[in-house]
């Protein structure tokens, strides 16, 4: 990127200091979806319009064109299929809706690119979300031993206060068959959060505290997404621990930690009766027949007969995003039967690949296959010091949508935004200015 010269390179950065406070408030709301989302929009407004200005004016624009193109290519990755699929969408109302409001994205990403720019924004913002799912944690923890979360009780009562109904009846708080923690047990994101951002705690416990810092966080994250109970974030979590552990511990420590991590978990087992019972139906899997499969699944595999029926009838370009609940009762293999996961139709694919495929075809597929051999590209050309800065953001980013797993829905508002969330970062920290530290180094 161009230098600035001095003065309009002090105002530039001045304009645009408040962009890692703006990341940090966006992520700290995800439990308030509402507000989240209105943060998300403001912050999203502010950027375009204070771009449009710096122009305007003739000025270089705050980041480096390579982050810029590479946020640009993530969001047409995201943004095409759903543009793609629209003109013939099982829902064309909420699929053209879905379009316009997703063009938020587009400066959404250039201003968490914008926060990652330089040391003292990565910093600020690295440091930032390690607080944050560090307290998520400490509140989860809390939550396994005393039964409430101190975070979702204080929000609830202000939710109250302030006139509402509260986040979650009783009914459904007693309901609640896992640890929830700050998210309530109305929205069991818990554990899918903590594994997704675990590697930004993970960097932080490591640059205070070394490798005992390291298993001291990797252990209390451990504890609180096992008992959260999504099994997706088991999995997230043991790749986010096997890629980062074995470089700052080496492999003969980490296998120390692996051996007390099993200790670890026997003992949530035998105190933890909903563990239990998770372990259990994911034992339904060695039965036989298909039905323990799909009870091990809750469901999945019957939505995953649907969801390959939907490509088949839509290839091309699918059944238009978050049209996968319209097309469901002409595709649900077993209409007759009662699904695993209760009553409803089934509203998402639950895996990436079949979202994709399902819902924007195999256009939106390339188009995102596309979009990950921008960004791995990126990576592969990018100096090892470039590498090291945004070493956490693609850990989290690739554990995200790791496609041997179950997924949240991608074109959903918060699970969207998650991940675009960790594009920016990555996209920014990969080609910031230098001044970091190595995050995760080696033993």
């Amino acid at each position: 990127m161009p230098n600035w010269p001095t003065e309009r390179g002090a105002q530039a950065n001045a304009a645009f200091a408040w962009t890692p406070a703006w990341v940090l408030a966006c992520v700290a709301l995800w439990p308030l979806p509402g507000p989240a989302e209105g943060v998300l929009a403001l912050g999203a407004l502010a950027v375009l319009a204070l771009l449009a200005i710096a122009v305007a004016r003739g000025g270089t624009l705050p980041l480096d064109r390579r982050a810029a193109a590479l946020a640009t290519c993530v969001f047409a990755a995201y943004w095409l299929p759903e543009l793609l699929s629209a003109p013939d969408a099982l829902d064309r109302a909420r699929a053209w809706k879905e379009v316009v409001a997703d063009l938020r994205y587009a400066p959404f990403l250039w201003g968490v690119a914008i926060a990652m720019h330089d040391a003292r924004g990565r910093r600020r913002v690295g440091g930032g979300l390690a607080l944050i799912v560090a307290a998520w944690t400490a509140d989860a923890l809390l939550q396994a031993a005393l039964g409430g979360s101190p975070l979702f009780l204080g929000l609830d009562a202000l939710d109250r206060i302030a006139g509402g109904e509260g986040s979650c009846s009783a009914a459904e708080t007693l309901a609640a068959d896992r640890l929830s923690g700050v998210f309530g047990p109305c929205n069991l994101k818990l554990g899918l959060v903590l594994a997704s951002l675990s590697p930004f705690v993970l960097v932080a416990a490591v640059r205070r505290l070394g490798g005992a810092g390291w298993c001291v966080a990797a252990l209390a994250l451990g504890i609180a997404i096992v008992l959260a109970g999504a099994r997706a974030a088991w999995l997230s979590y043991a790749l986010v621990l096997a890629f980062s552990g074995w470089r700052v511990l080496g492999m003969r420590r980490m296998l120390g930690f692996a051996a007390a991590g099993a200790i670890a978990l026997a003992g949530l087992y035998a105190a933890s009766p909903q563990l239990q019972a998770r372990v259990a139906r994911t034992a339904l899997a060695l039965q036989e027949n298909g039905e323990g499969m799909d009870g091990a699944l809750s469901g999945r595999s019957r939505i995953w007969q649907g969801a390959a029926c939907m490509v088949h009838a839509h290839p091309l370009n699918g059944v238009g995003v978050r049209g996968f609940r319209r097309a469901w009762p002409a595709c649900d293999p077993a209409p007759g039967q009662v699904p695993a996961w209760g009553e409803g139709e089934a509203h998402h694919a639950h895996q990436v690949v079949l979202e994709l495929l399902s819902e924007t075809g195999a256009l939106g597929l390339s188009l995102w296959l596309a979009g990950a051999w921008v960004a791995w590209r990126g990576w592969r050309t990018a100096g090892a010091a470039a590498r090291e800065r945004a070493r956490p953001a693609l850990l989290a980013l690739a554990v995200t949508v790791f496609p041997l797993n179950t997924h949240l829905a991608f074109y959903s508002t918060f699970w969207g935004g998650v991940l675009l969330l960790l594009a920016g970062l990555y996209a920014g920290a990969l080609h910031g200015r230098a001044g970091d530290r190595p995050s995760f180094p080696s033993s």
